[in-house]
């Protein structure tokens, strides 16, 4: 072999290695960009007075039963499926938001937001809900898609759907 193949051999391996370096790289940087943060929805927080007058509330009216409760009965969870609902006292809220935030009431209009709750018996589970404190808020419709709703207000003004599950198409 002669020396110019021996010269650009020298030069043009460790080129070819820096290229490869690079590519690689890049490729790190687009899987990096393609991929999706890993996210589940895992809990909704409600801020009411008495977290242990609630979750009895929710006990009695939905049948729902504790999963947790803090020692200091400021925080705790009940059982509602795959999603945890979960109920904070008003001071622990407060500690959380430096700037406050707007505390339920059944004295005034509810929040845009609701917890729905699905089950074939929809009038049964409201009249069971009102026995334990819930108000009504909307008498049971059935939607054009073939769906029975009704709406409560549970104990702290907080809205409740009470609803079959959508029909299958």
């Amino acid at each position: 072999m002669n020396l110019k193949f021996w010269i650009s051999a020298i030069f043009f391996i460790p080129f070819l290695s820096l290229l490869n370096a690079f590519e690689s790289i890049e490729k790190l940087i687009k899987q990096k960009q393609n991929q999706t943060m890993e996210l589940q929805y895992a809990y909704s927080i409600l801020y009411v007075d008495d977290v242990v007058q609630t979750i009895k509330f929710y006990n009695d009216a939905f049948g729902f039963q504790q999963k947790f409760i803090t020692p200091e009965n400021d925080y705790g969870e009940i059982i509602s499926g795959s999603t945890t609902l979960a109920f904070a006292n008003i001071e622990l809220g407060n500690s959380n938001f430096k700037n406050g935030f707007q505390k339920s009431s059944v004295n005034e209009k509810p929040f845009g937001f609701e917890l729905a709750f699905t089950t074939g018996e929809v009038e049964k589970v409201m009249d069971n809900a009102m026995k334990h404190g819930a108000t009504i808020l909307s008498e049971t419709v059935e939607k054009p898609w073939g769906q029975k709703v009704g709406y409560l207000r549970d104990i702290n003004g907080f809205i409740i759907e009470i609803c079959t599950p959508i029909p299958k198409t």
